[in-house]
């Protein structure tokens, strides 16, 4: 059986199509894979920013909390160096 022109022209072009159609599904399977870890990525980013914002409420609370047993500190600090009051009785 001898390949005419007509043939290899024609296996040539579905040789061509073969690849190329098989270069397009492999890119929807990028295109899709892409779409999933973009999705993840997302989902880490809103999980990252709440814990963010949890750690500055934390970071808030705590110097508040700081600041409130520094102000008892020189309280107390007063109260024990004040001179000893002598007992009634």
């Amino acid at each position: 059986m001898f390949l005419t022109k007509q043939h290899l022209v024609m296996a040539r072009t579905l040789g061509v199509a073969i690849v190329a159609s098989v270069g397009l599904a492999s890119c929807a399977t990028y295109k899709d894979e892409f779409a999933g870890i973009n999705s993840r990525l997302d989902q880490l980013d809103t999980k990252v920013q709440g814990a963010a914002q949890s750690a500055e409420s934390a970071n808030q609370s705590a110097q508040q909390a700081n600041q409130r047993l520094d102000q008892i500190e020189s309280r107390v600090q007063k109260l024990e160096t004040a001179p000893r009051r002598v007992p009634r009785g």
